[in-house]
């Protein structure tokens, strides 16, 4: 298994730049490390701006892409527009470049990777589905409501899905959108993890500059954006501070997206300014360093049909560092932590400072939690056991090229 030699893959990433996205990042050094040949094509943000470079034996090419949509039909078209034109622009360019590819694993939101599939297929290509999130669903969570959009979105589901000969899922919540919306055979269907390498994610004592002589530190990872609670954690921390007296505190903030600089107006509004730090977007290291010197992490992302069944990267991050960790009770980020964290009432902001404020006062539990989450992943949720499962799917799709 894992024989990758001769074969050359194009992994397409419309929301986030390579190598920033991590999930994406260990899935192309792991297919490198088996053989394979890997190209990507992904945005030019965040730093990451480079039109062309190789990194560890990737090669990634990035397109120019408008700001985040966050304005309705109008501005999603223009974001989804530029990408599908950099999408075949540039395949077009990989393939003179670097060689035929044999299949094109397209990473979702959008779920529109499969137009460029199906104009390769003529050519004996395949597509390889890798379902990062529910897209009907994070509408609905992004913009409260249903509607004609809404059956847009289903329907490139299911053209994603028709179009794909395999998919790999998250978790096992996606895997049954795969067969039961997707109507993808479950041999098909290949469960792989997003989680970090252990060798990278090294629990340690950090850097003390980062605690800004706080007490206890809590700390966050992740896009800042409408539907990841922001706004529920800074409610939080005000009910923290303010109402329950909790004031030798910090929250760390790495991290970017729509939501930034809603975000720091409303700490700025709560008077909260000396009680947060806004990292900005970090990699490798640098993150590391950040969240070893945390006590608690924290994943405010609140209960909606979106959140409850999707594996925050998050939580797994969190846990691969000794990390206790407090969110919100949903289905999949239950199923990751267990008993690694407290959970809050779903959508409470006050809740959530309770449960933040039991582990201030409680060291042992702190200590307790961060031991069980850490032999979690280290016994069945690290990189290691996800990728032997990658490369089960790709030697699946390559089994069905003639």
């Amino acid at each position: 298994m894992g024989n990758g030699q001769g074969r050359h893959v194009l992994i397409v990433v419309e929301n986030l730049p390579v190598p920033l996205d991590r999930r994406v990042w260990l899935e192309a050094t792991t297919l490198i490390g088996a053989g394979y040949q890997v190209s990507v094509i992904c945005p030019q943000m965040r730093n990451w701006t480079a039109p062309y470079e190789e990194i560890d034996g990737v090669h990634i090419y990035r397109y120019p892409l408008p700001l985040e949509a966050h304005e309705g039909a109008v501005a999603y078209a223009r974001e989804y527009g530029a990408a599908v034109k950099g999408w075949f622009r540039l395949a077009a360019r990989v393939w003179k470049e670097r060689g035929p590819f044999q299949v094109i694993q397209g990473c979702n939101p959008p779920d529109l990777v499969f137009l460029l599939a199906r104009r390769y297929r003529s050519k004996g290509v395949a597509y390889l589905f890798d379902h990062h999130d529910p897209s009907p669903e994070l509408f609905e969570a992004k913009f409260n409501r249903r509607g004609m959009l809404h059956n847009v979105m289903l329907l490139w589901e299911r053209m994603t899905f028709r179009t794909a000969r395999v998919s790999i899922a998250t978790n096992e919540s996606f895997k049954r959108i795969a067969i039961e919306r997707g109507g993808m055979a479950p041999e098909d269907v290949f469960v792989v993890r997003s989680a970090p390498k252990l060798d990278t994610f090294i629990p340690g004592p950090g850097n003390p500059a980062h605690r800004k002589g706080a007490g206890t530190v809590m700390g966050y990872v992740g896009v800042i954006g409408q539907q990841e609670g922001m706004d529920l954690l800074v409610a939080a921390a005000d009910h923290l501070v303010n109402r329950m007296g909790k004031a030798d505190v910090h929250f760390a903030i790495v991290g970017f997206g729509s939501g930034l600089d809603d975000m720091k107006a409303d700490v700025a509004r709560r008077g909260l300014d000396d009680r947060f730090t806004f990292h900005g977007a970090l990699y490798a290291e640098a993150l590391v360093e950040v969240l070893n010197s945390i006590d608690i992490g924290v994943a405010p992302d609140p209960k909606n049909p979106m959140n409850d069944i999707c594996t925050m990267n998050k939580v797994i991050e969190y846990m691969a560092l000794g990390k206790p960790l407090v969110q919100f009770d949903l289905t999949e980020g239950r199923a990751s932590a267990g008993e690694a964290s407290l959970y809050a009432r779903a959508n409470d902001p006050e809740d959530f400072a309770a449960k933040l404020a039991e582990l201030i006062d409680d060291p042992a539990l702190r200590e307790r939690l961060g031991r069980t989450g850490l032999a979690r992943v280290r016994e069945g949720m690290g990189w290691q056991h996800s990728a032997p499962r990658l490369l089960a799917a790709y030697d699946r799709i390559y089994g069905t090229l003639g």
